[in-house]
């Protein structure tokens, strides 16, 4: 157990707030930034169609870092590592706010990350250090409610600002929020560590890292990059060999960073395998869907912001319904279903045009709002459903883990498929920005489609346990 004084009531009061204010940081990034893309490539000189650098950067960044997060805070105090990743999350933002070419963004959204995948795990950690298991539902359920706002406001937010002011307000509105929190931390924030020092998996973190780093760069070759084949095949090669050994090592050794035994239970080995697959193709949506709007059809930045709103409302609307319908209809059922729908609300994007009218295509949103937010919900409970209490905590972190992971390969996946389908159509001398994203959206919505052949392992008495509360992993 770890070190616990109990709390004043100042500091237990305050304490979910400053834990929101990350929360929101985060969040509202995550979105705001979608909206601008356009506009910062036309400043940067880029083409809009390979921006998604920027948004792979922070992302795997966050997704490299989440699994060191606990022993970090254990060996430095979580006082001190969130203080420090506000400040490295504000620093990156004020970096990215100053970046004059696509590089140096690049290597500021790194910055940025570094910070966000020590914001919201440590944050978590807190809480749950800081407070009985009897209040971390209530509490959990409060500090939630700004992430849930974020992608609400942010790519609304991310189009006035572009409109009205320039793309470097959506970098700088994080620094009076970061200053706040800053000030927030290091009055209110306990400085708890664990009672026990485990020691470190640096081998397998280094091995596990290379495996997602190489592999991101052999889909990022693809595509913005435009590697060579041969190169784009030797990064594949060498990334799955680098996850082979970091797996047979783990198998061996008594603390490796995520163990295999955690695939014993069956649940968790179908819900991890489906979270790859199925957020291949749904993580593209936030990226695709701005460009399209602005890029294809012409939309100005506040309109393609506002477009969004459906999006993210009716995912706030289907958590409330997730779970009434998943205890009535099994997991089994409602993943393989949902996962067939999700595919084929993205395919449907690829009928959108100019003379398609706006309210249908809001209402296209608001469906794979609430279809993608459902898949969510059902996909992080099974996974974790029937891990007992000793194996929940690394559970959940591989989760966090492959959902970073998998949401940049999907907007990796997306950008190189864009990029195919637009260099195909100019080799045969029809240049048709429009039909190069009609044609990724049907393949990432047929991509989508066959993870629903994972979730038809699950039996239909998986599940059935007394129910968890839903682990905090967003899209």
């Amino acid at each position: 157990m770890p070190n616990r004084a109990p709390l004043d009531p100042t500091t237990a009061r305050w304490i979910p707030w400053v834990v929101a204010i990350a929360f929101f940081m985060q969040s509202l990034d995550g979105t705001i930034l979608n909206t601008a893309l356009p506009a910062m490539a036309r400043d940067l000189a880029e083409d809009p169609l390979r921006m998604q650098s920027v948004i792979i950067a922070y992302m795997l960044t966050v997704a490299l870092l989440i699994p060191a997060s606990g022993w970090i805070a254990d060996r430095f105090g979580t006082k001190r590592i969130f203080f420090g990743a506000i400040l490295l999350f504000s620093l990156g933002s004020l970096l990215c706010a100053l970046a004059s070419s696509l590089g140096m963004l690049v290597a500021a959204r790194v910055i940025q990350g570094l910070g966000g995948a020590l914001m919201l795990p440590v944050g978590r950690l807190v809480v749950l250090r800081a407070y009985p298991r009897s209040e971390l539902v209530r509490i959990m359920s409060f500090i939630t409610i700004p992430g849930l706002l974020g992608p609400l406001l942010g790519p609304t937010m991310g189009g006035w600002l572009v409109e009205i002011l320039s793309w470097h307000w959506i970098f700088l509105l994080n620094l009076p929020v970061g200053a706040i929190g800053c000030y927030a931390v290091w009055k209110f924030i306990p400085d708890l560590r664990g009672s026990e020092r485990t020691r470190f998996d640096s081998i397998g973190f280094v091995l596990f890292g290379a495996a997602m780093v190489l592999i991101t760069i052999a889909m990022e070759g693809l595509g913005e990059l435009h590697l060579p084949h041969l190169r784009v095949m030797l990064l594949l090669f060498a990334g799955m060999a680098c996850l082979a050994a970091y797996w047979l090592r783990a198998g061996s050794v008594d603390n490796p960073l995520f163990s295999p035994k955690l695939f014993r239970t069956r649940t968790f080995s179908v819900g991890i395998l489906g979270n790859l697959f199925a957020r291949l193709g749904s993580g593209a949506l936030p990226f695709l869907v701005p460009l399209l709007l602005q890029v294809a059809l012409g939309y100005s930045p506040s309109q393609a912001g506002m477009s969004m709103i459906p999006l993210a409302a009716a995912a706030m609307l289907a958590k409330s319904i997730a779970r009434p319908l998943i205890e009535r209809f099994g997991y089994r059922n409602i993943l393989t279903g949902n996962t067939l729908l999700l595919g084929l609300l993205l395919a449907s994007l690829g009928l959108v045009d100019e003379q398609t009218p706006y309210a249908l295509l809001l209402l296209q949103l608001g469906l794979l709002g609430a279809v993608n937010s459902m898949q969510f919900t059902a996909m992080n409970t099974v996974t974790l459903i029937d891990l007992d209490d000793h194996n929940a905590s690394s559970g959940n972190s591989l989760l966090s883990v492959v959902a970073q992971l998998s949401l940049s390969l999907g907007v990796a996946c997306a950008g190189a498929l864009l990029g195919g389908f637009t260099a195909a159509g100019s080799a045969e001398g029809v240049e048709s920005t429009l039909g190069a994203f009609q044609l990724t959206f049907v393949t990432i919505g047929l991509m989508a489609m066959f993870a629903a052949a994972i979730f038809m392992q699950l039996s239909r008495a998986d599940g059935r346990r007394a129910p968890r509360p839903e682990p905090e992993i967003e899209p």
